[in-house]
């Protein structure tokens, strides 16, 4: 999306650049990036042993089935670190380097209904992205407790929930017909 909206503003006429050639390309490769990423972290769970089958979690992630891990730290969870790392560092960077790109254009247009265009077709991608962002560094950049806990039960519950629940809602925010009827309920 961060690409569609930079070639779509920055460079207008060259719109032809998200055909459907380039977006099957893209498409294609995030689903084999998303496979070889699974895969490697499939591989890993199974060929770790476990001293435990209780996981005090929403759903078996990997920080929580690593505490429940026999065996000590090894090559291989670096391995999917370092990886995780990657991938999430390169796609948050892509996306920061794309709207800097396009706030820096959206800027220089002269008309101030041109530049509120501009900024609200970002805005809706903009505001899912920070709360995914959010959510997910309270989740997982906090150090893992041993004992169950309520509060990390909660976060991975509000991780996993809340971007998928307001994605359509601020994302159709833009339409008219939403716009009046959220606009009666505010009123009551």
């Amino acid at each position: 999306m961060a690409f569609d909206r930079y070639v779509a503003i920055c460079n207008p006429l060259h719109q032809m650049m998200m055909n459907w050639k380039a977006c099957t390309k893209i498409v294609i490769l995030v689903w084999v990036i998303s496979l070889l990423y699974g895969m490697l972290h499939t591989t890993g769970t199974f060929s770790i042993p476990f001293c435990s089958n209780v996981v005090n979690q929403f759903f078996c992630e990997i920080p929580q089935l690593l505490k429940l891990s026999c065996s000590a730290f090894s090559l291989m969870e670096v391995g999917f670190l370092l990886a995780s790392i990657t991938a999430g560092f390169g796609c948050f960077i892509f996306i920061i380097v794309s709207y800097t790109m396009i706030f820096k254009t959206g800027l220089r247009i002269p008309s101030v209904t041109g530049r509120q265009k501009t900024f609200s077709t970002c805005l809706p991608h903009l505001i899912v992205f920070s709360m995914l962002l959010v959510t997910v560094c309270l989740a997982y950049l906090r150090p893992p407790s041993n004992t169950p806990n309520y509060f990390d039960f909660t976060l991975t519950v509000l991780c996993c929930l809340l971007p998928p629940l307001f994605n359509p809602i601020i994302y159709s925010i833009r339409n008219k017909n939403i716009k009046s009827v959220l606009s009666k309920l505010w009123r009551f």
